[in-house]
């Protein structure tokens, strides 16, 4: 009889005990249409207008982020790592503006952070941005409803549903529309930005992702549109702010959020949300049949119709004839008959890509994109950038036709170039096998390259270099050498590209600059604290490749500067454990071959510009010299030294950011 009342009592305890968490953990809230300061924190562009929640208006380039203004609890608080179930339902509608073309999304969202810090506009919905993207320290978790298709994420179309972890390449995504349920089970396909309000369940129970959607109003499928097991136990802190982000770029529309309900106890909270009497922001198409004056309406009509005829006659004789005067005016110009090579047809161009088709894209970047084409029987790259004004266009131009007469084995021929309106259009040779940064961090054994190819590559590269500081009639500075921006051809010969950042200067003349110009990792600490770039900057950045690719580490891996890391250590005389972990297991290369690399690539990343070698010399030791016993000492000097120098002069992201930077991260690869 005790055993019986004893177990009875354990039972009651531990239901108590349950349910006491379950309380204390428990977060519920419903908004109807009443959306305001109290309830919703809101940043960016976000605004409440008339009770409904905006998270993007007209304005181009803009993020609006909106949550519940407290944290919730996502674990239970008995140490679990089992995140919470909960379920959340919301109304929404995305509306086009007139004479825009619309984009780009909007993401329903659970984060560790409420602000905009470390978000972008555009295709990365102010979720995420181009650095942090598929980061698994983001920790976050989203739902995606995206109208833009971005091959730089493998999105399916431009219209879909995606489920996001740490990244917006969607762990799970599909079309826009809902299944119909009944015999057929036929799916529907819905417009997300149409205007119309639609309804979205997401829940998350037992480790599976359920999103369904329907029109507002409408009951809710039997059938998810989503259903995947998803394990957020390493994605989802113990508490998080839950809410939404949008953003537009150049496409624009408006994210409206209507009605929200999130609960981590009630799936069936999504039934509470008021469905009828929304406000429509559907534009309103009144149907000529109504119209009293139909007839009437004909009439004008056909007269309009021959009215038109004859006024876009008219306007396209006007047109053909100020084209014929603007082909006159952009004659090519006398400076431009000293450089090769000259333009080719904007015409021509729009052919080889298919009008700029998404299909060809095979880069991106913060200042253009990349598509691959066919020019004259010859496939190419074609590279779109947009220009400020009319002075910069032909210095541009000016420098990029000058570059255009550089010809080395080792760096990426410039075809040609055409100006179109405000943009500069610029041709390269297409490189069949891509960049090198998917050779190194993203294949797998069987892709990733080994030591031989890796060293054939870095004196490629080197090759490169040097002919562009002193194998032309100028001097000319790349200032972004980096690895992905080395391009391997169809032999696999590394070429260098994207000269988008390259300055000439003659020889013996000092370089200057008023920005400070470059990718993050890559950059020397002189350029950054005095923004002069020269020779020894780019041996700088041509160092830090060395490290990267001995290594297989990016530059700025678990935010610790790869370069810092490597002479720490060096100080310890350890530097040969830095070697990549895919080429120990392989034992292709001597432990004096890797010491002799790294210490090369440490020496070309040497604090003092006066001390790191030229490219000329880099290429000696690359071929098989050895170092100079002088070379070594100075690198063992500095190691010794590696807390007060390296340390003191590697420059920081806030450096970098101080001092009023220009990035670029637009490369040219192959298709994956």
């Amino acid at each position: 009889m005790s055993t019986l009342l004893i177990s009875l009592l354990l039972f009651i305890i531990s239901n108590l005990t349950l349910l006491l968490l379950t309380s204390v953990s428990c977060t519920e809230f419903i908004y109807n249409t009443n959306f305001n300061s109290t309830n919703t924190l809101l940043h960016g562009n976000a605004t409440i207008e008339s009770s409904i929640l905006t998270l993007t208006n007209r304005s181009t380039f803009s993020v609006g982020r909106a949550f519940y203004p407290f944290k919730i609890l996502t674990k239970p608080s008995n140490s679990s790592s089992t995140p919470l179930p909960f379920s959340t339902s919301f109304i929404f509608s995305i509306t086009p503006f007139k004479d825009l073309l619309p984009g780009h999304g909007f993401v329903f969202i659970l984060t560790p952070s409420a602000g905009t810090t470390g978000v972008n506009s555009a295709q990365h919905l102010g979720l995420f941005n181009y650095t942090n993207n598929g980061d698994p320290n983001n920790h976050v978790f989203g739902v995606e409803f995206d109208v833009f298709d971005n091959q730089e994420f493998n999105d399916i179309n431009d219209n879909h549903v995606g489920v996001d972890i740490n990244s917006l390449s969607s762990f799970a995504s599909h079309d826009a529309g809902f299944w119909g349920g009944g015999d057929n089970d036929e799916f529907e396909d819905l417009k997300l930005n149409d205007g119309e309000n639609y309804q979205v369940w997401i829940e998350y129970l037992d480790s599976r992702v359920n999103v369904t959607m329907a029109p507002a109003g409408q009951k809710r499928p039997q059938r998810p549109l989503i259903s995947e097991i998803v394990d957020l136990s390493e994605v989802l802190l113990d508490e998080m702010y839950v809410g939404f982000c949008g953003a537009t770029g150049q496409l624009v529309e408006s994210h409206k959020i209507l009605a929200w309900s999130f609960s981590n106890t009630n799936f069936s909270i999504g039934d509470a949300l008021v469905t009828t009497n929304l406000p429509s922001f559907v534009h309103s198409k009144e149907s000529i049949l109504r119209s009293t004056g139909f007839i009437v309406g004909i009439i004008i009509g056909v007269l309009f119709v021959i009215g038109g005829a004859v006024v876009i006659f008219v306007l396209f004789l006007r047109r053909k004839r100020s084209k014929r005067k603007d082909e006159e005016q952009e004659e090519i110009e006398d400076w431009e008959l000293e450089y090769w090579p000259h333009r080719v047809s904007y015409e021509d161009i729009y052919a080889a890509t298919k009008g700029f088709s998404d299909q060809h894209v095979i880069g991106f970047g913060g200042n253009g994109k990349v598509y691959k084409g066919l020019l004259q029987g010859v496939q190419v790259a074609v590279k779109r950038i947009p220009c400020d004004s009319e002075h910069g266009m032909r210095e541009f131009l000016s420098e990029i036709s000058s570059l255009g007469r550089l010809k080395h084995k080792n760096v990426v021929p410039l075809r040609g170039w055409c100006k179109k309106q405000r943009s500069l259009i610029l041709i390269y040779d297409y490189m069949d096998n891509g960049s090198l940064d998917k050779r190194i961090f993203d294949g797998d054994e069987n892709t990733i390259f080994g030591w031989e190819k890796r060293i054939k590559v870095l004196k490629d590269v080197a090759h490169g270099i040097l002919y562009l500081h002193e194998g032309w009639e100028v001097k000319v500075l790349h200032r972004d050498i980096k690895s992905s921006n080395v391009l391997l051809d169809k032999g696999m010969n590394a070429r260098l590209g994207d000269f988008g950042l390259a300055r000439m200067h003659h020889h013996g003349q000092i370089a200057h600059t008023s920005q400070v110009i470059g990718t993050v990792g890559f950059m020397a600490p002189e350029l950054i604290h005095t923004g002069r770039a020269s020779t020894q900057t780019d041996v700088f950045s041509f160092g830090v490749l060395i490290l990267e690719v001995v290594c297989g580490r990016r530059p700025n891996e678990e935010n610790r500067p790869l370069v810092t890391w490597l002479w720490s250590l060096k100080e310890r005389g350890e530097e040969c454990s830095a070697l990549d972990e895919r080429l120990k297991r392989r034992g292709e290369c001597s432990i004096d071959e890797v010491k002799r690399v790294l210490h090369l690539g440490l020496l070309c990343t040497h604090h003092d510009p006066h001390v790191r070698p030229s490219m000329r010399q880099v290429v000696k030791v690359l071929e098989g010299e050895s170092l100079d016993m002088s070379l070594l000492d100075k690198i063992n000097s500095a190691a010794g030294y590696v807390g007060s120098f390296v340390n003191r002069f590697h420059p920081t992201i806030e450096d970098i950011y101080s001092s009023n930077c220009s990035f670029t991260t637009l490369t040219m690869r192959a298709d994956e």
